[in-house]
């Protein structure tokens, strides 16, 4: 209409900055991010467990250290779709009950079927996570801090996965493997309870729906007491340009290859990320590392992938898919030495594994942003989504692989697994060639980026 006032959400968040607002939008999301790499990672720290008292081998545990990832390949779209339809908060609500519900009845699972069915519900939920926290906190940030916020965010996944080591190393033996589970269950639920309350949704979001116009004005009169909404004034997305939430959209606007090669960079890191956060705690154990050192350097994996994504996330924030590709070419080193280091000394099979999370986890925390904010806040979850799921392809296979070649050295295993980061290092460095090729032809949309 013309003559209509608007609000332009993008100058609004801008002038704002980063207040009190973002901080409660954090605690939620960080805690849910924690809970969603305690329940990813548990499975693994109850594998030798399951070895010993269902009398299984090894290598039968590909399936179920993948089912997981199954359910995520379907279950990361499926929430994407639902965030950006009807809104972060009630995706991450929902997701955060279903795989709650079903790591819990997992504790009472009594053969692999079992487990890995359930593994695999669960799944589907624990994919609906990081899609929407990246979406809810990029798209309720200042232009200098959309990144880095929801990196933050997102990089306390792989913390989340250490804890679920420490349970395993202070309790399992006590409690049995069940425990994992128990508290992997109960968590979530909890937090979603929390969040129906207090967790705000993204502000990009309601800009975008109409039936949210009452809960955007609260909240912008909240964030600024001293700001007024102009009566029937609409608000715009000012540096971005919108376009339905249908997948066909992901390849328009110059995305045509830019959005495949970012599954397949997903896939990459995943494949090499599942294998080392499936394998290590059996690996180290058939290579007669004790049980507890074996849990601790799952653990300091985990952990030096907070680390890196908390410490990595302002360089990740400027130079995007440049810094990606690096990381990707420092990872193969440090993965290869894995297998050396457990065989040398519990003191360099814990540094190892610690900058090897680092690298690796810091990879994709890096990734599951900078992929996401290629997309409009339209087609961000879904997009995300996708990617998470396509990408799951890799996660599904390396714990699958990993089962293949379980009886080889585990020096040369451990070389082997490398493969997957060299050639992630490769399509990065392409998707980068292409999206800067992409936002000179359209210099619009960099100030969305």
């Amino acid at each position: 209409m013309a003559g209509q006032a608007e609000v332009q959400v993008s100058h609004f968040l801008d002038e704002y900055g980063v207040g009190s607002f973002h901080y409660k939008l954090l605690f939620w999301t960080v805690l849910m991010a924690l809970i969603d790499g305690y329940d990813i990672g548990a499975v693994a720290f109850a594998a030798p467990s399951l070895i010993r008292e269902w009398h299984i081998a090894p290598k039968a545990l590909g399936l179920l250290l993948s089912a997981s990832n199954f359910g995520v390949l379907f279950g990361s779209q499926i929430f994407g779709w639902i965030g950006d339809r009807y809104g972060r908060k009630n995706a991450l609500i929902l997701a955060n009950v279903l795989f709650g519900i079903f790591t819990f009845i997992a504790a009472y699972s009594t053969n692999l079927t079992e487990m890995s069915w359930l593994r695999f519900i669960a799944g589907l939920g624990i994919g609906g996570v990081i899609p929407n926290i990246v979406a809810i906190n990029a798209e309720s940030a200042p232009r200098d801090k959309r990144a880095t916020l929801a990196i933050i965010a997102t990089g306390m996944v792989p913390l989340g996965g250490a804890c679920a080591g420490f349970v395993s190393a202070g309790f399992v033996a006590s409690h049995g493997w069940q425990i994992l589970f128990f508290v992997g269950g109960v968590a979530p639920i909890v937090f979603a309870l929390g969040a129906i309350f207090y967790l705000p949704e993204s502000i990009k979001f309601m800009a975008l729906h109409e039936g949210q116009r009452r809960k955007m004005e609260a909240l912008l009169k909240e964030m600024r007491p001293d700001f007024v909404v102009p009566p029937n004034a609409r608000f715009v997305i000012e540096d971005e340009k919108q376009a339905p939430s249908n997948p066909l959209n992901l390849f328009r606007e110059g995305l045509a290859l830019i959005t495949p090669l970012t599954w397949l960079i997903f896939a990459c890191n995943l494949m090499g990320y599942f294998f080392l956060l499936s394998w290590t705690p059996t690996l180290m154990g058939a290579a007669h590392v004790p049980p507890q050192i074996a849990a601790l350097a799952g653990a300091g994996l985990q952990v030096g992938g907070t680390v890196g994504s908390l410490l990595l996330s302002s360089w990740l924030q400027r130079s995007r898919f440049l810094a990606i590709a690096i990381m990707f070419v420092i990872a193969v080193p440090i993965v290869s030495a894995i297998g050396y280091a457990g065989l040398s000394s519990t003191a360099a099979l814990l540094v190892v594994t610690f900058f090897a999370g680092f690298i690796v986890l810091g990879i994709q925390s890096g990734i599951n942003v900078v992929g996401a904010m290629i997309y409009p806040t339209s087609l961000r979850a879904n997009g995300s989504g996708w990617q998470l799921g396509i990408g799951r392809l890799g996660a599904i296979a390396g714990p699958l692989v990993g089962a293949l070649f379980v009886g080889l050295p585990v020096t040369r295993l451990y070389m082997w697994s490398a493969l997957p980061f060299a050639a992630g290092a490769i399509v990065t460095f392409i998707v980068y060639t292409l999206v800067s090729a992409r936002l000179r032809a359209r210099p619009e949309l960099a100030k969305a980026q």
